[in-house]
């Protein structure tokens, strides 16, 4: 009988304009977005937003990706797109065109999985140039990992001399050294800056090896499967790549790794896990929070022979680098407890000021350059 009364309900339902309503879920994927990013879903209908380019945010996902789950009436029809909070940053495709309206007529339960190629963003102008020589290697393939480009920044005198050079790993490559493929047109100006302490001579020339992100940045950038994929790319295949290819220093004294936010978790990882390898770490605004405090948690179970290795932090003060102070400061004492010594193997600047963004990292990027590299 109860089964009965709720195929009855059901049809009833269905026949007097009462349609029974469908979950609908939007999965989000898109490269290159910082930490502090928001992505929103625009549509025609009320819980879409009418239209209004800021108001439905999708939630950010451990993976990276962004989400939102609906429940709309069965044959509903549904246009929408997606934005940054404004029309003038609305998804675009891979050749900055603007997409028709996406449509769905709601039908069943379902998952739509979108892939963002980019963003318009005509409001923000791309500020500098690339400064130096730069080498690329495009879609370099790891086990357990996206294929992605690699950028090689030369110093000055490397095709004046026979010489080696030491060598340091960032992340985020696409941000690093061109402001046409950085996030909002402002790059690391890791070329400019490298290129003026070598030349006022206050630091070593080093070759720069950029490695760009994938849509799995924030898998690619913590302690997942992923990541540990990720790391072991980096000093298992790309590192041997490099010193084959190019004149570097391969000893693990001057071999180095940095990053900003996730790209500053990973690269405390690295150097973590693989001490053999990379014998210093310049972490940016560091992502130490949960649910990625498991790197602090790592340092204060550890139990074994100090590690040879220096640590840069930094941080700044103002909207999400103020979120992330706590963990900073976790992972300072953690380190501290086991021996680091500030001004030694250890380094903390505060720039109170400082927002979380390329802008903000390249300002005091010199200080971890020095810190890694400079003549002493």
């Amino acid at each position: 009988m109860k089964k009965f009364l709720l195929c009855f309900f059901a049809a009833f339902s269905l026949v007097y304009g009462q349609p029974l309503d469908k979950h609908i879920t939007f999965r989000v994927r898109s490269q290159s977005m910082p930490d502090s990013a928001k992505i929103y879903i625009v549509g025609n209908h009320s819980q879409l937003g009418e239209w209004q380019p800021n108001v439905v945010v999708l939630a950010r996902e451990a993976d990276g990706n962004w989400s939102r789950a609906f429940s709309f009436k069965t044959g509903e029809m549904l246009e929408y797109k997606f934005t940054r909070g404004s029309w003038d940053n609305e998804a675009v495709d891979a050749e900055g065109t603007v997409p028709r309206n996406s449509v769905l007529h709601v039908r069943n339960d379902t998952t739509i999985v979108v892939e963002i190629a980019s963003w318009k963003d005509p409001r923000h102008k791309v500020a500098g140039q690339i400064t130096g020589t730069m080498q690329y290697h495009r879609n370099m393939v790891g086990e357990g990992i996206r294929p992605r480009d690699v950028i090689v920044w030369l110093p000055p005198s490397y095709n004046m001399t026979t010489k080696r050079y030491p060598a340091l790993y960032m992340h985020d490559g696409q941000n690093l050294f061109d402001p046409r493929t950085s996030f909002m047109g402002v790059d690391w100006q890791v070329d400019e800056v490298a290129d003026s302490l070598i030349r006022a001579g206050k630091m070593q020339e080093i070759i720069v090896v950029g490695v760009n992100n994938s849509s799995d940045r924030t898998q690619d950038y913590s302690d997942t499967e992923k990541g540990r994929a990720y790391m072991n790319f980096l000093a298992t295949k790309l590192k041997p790549f490099i010193d084959a290819n190019y004149r570097t220093r391969p000893e693990r004294e001057h071999t180095a790794t940095m990053g900003s936010s996730m790209g500053g978790l990973i690269s405390f990882l690295i150097v973590w896990n693989y001490p053999e390898v990379f014998s210093q770490a310049g972490c940016l605004s560091p992502a130490f929070i949960a649910p990625f405090d498991n790197a602090v948690k790592m340092v204060e179970n550890y139990h074994g022979s100090n590690k040879n290795i220096r640590i840069y932090m930094d941080n700044g003060g103002v909207a999400l680098d103020s979120v992330l102070q706590s963990g900073c400061d976790a992972m300072l004492k953690a380190l501290e407890q086991k021996g680091f010594k500030r001004g030694k193997n250890l380094e903390w600047f505060h720039d109170k000021a400082a927002e979380h963004n390329e802008r903000a990292w390249a300002r005091r990027l010199w200080r971890p350059l020095l810190f890694m590299f400079g003549k002493r």
